[in-house]
């Protein structure tokens, strides 16, 4: 598997504009039709969103370092209950994603990457490659779920299609 500086540059750019483009979607919405239990894995709209920013935590503290979020994944929906304060969040961690992608190295991609997996209840130790890989699938994965939940809630997100996000002026 390749995974490149390139590559994660732009699923981290891809990454932002996806979840700007939900966000601004469930703007729409208030908080009972946010956190309306909808069938999906972590029910709502509003416990999807927080489990993929408690996931995006968890795998920022692994691949960069700094603390990670509170509670495993069972608790992860629950990360903020308060809409505004999650909005903010996203946003900056978005940032923070942009920015360790567009200084990560090929030298910083390579060799294993070994934590304690709260999931499996071990050490795990996988290529780097293929964690990252995963972090950003990890992401398109539950943001699918909740473009269908938006959807089905009368607040469809805009285009998710890859080659129609937007160029950046100046890069």
């Amino acid at each position: 598997m390749t995974v490149t500086p390139e590559w994660c540059a732009l699923m981290a750019r891809y990454n932002a504009w996806q979840n700007a483009s939900l966000v601004a979607a469930a703007d729409g919405l208030g908080d009972a039709a946010r956190g309306a239990d909808r069938g999906a894995f972590f029910g709502s709209i509003a416990g999807t969103l927080n489990h993929v920013l408690w996931a995006d935590l968890v795998w920022m503290a692994r691949l960069e370092g700094g603390d990670r979020p509170p509670g495993g994944i069972a608790q992860s929906p629950a990360l903020f209950d308060d809409w505004a304060a999650f909005a903010t969040r996203r946003t900056e961690m978005d940032a923070r994603i942009r920015a360790w992608a567009e200084a990560i190295t090929p030298e910083a991609l390579a060799g294993e990457l070994v934590w304690h997996s709260g999931a499996a209840g071990r050490a795990v130790s996988r290529p780097k490659c293929l964690c990252v890989a995963h972090f950003f699938n990890h992401q398109t994965h539950h943001r699918g779920q909740v473009h269908a939940m938006l959807t089905a809630a009368g607040a469809p997100p805009g285009d998710t299609d890859l080659f129609l996000m937007p160029e950046e002026p100046g890069r």
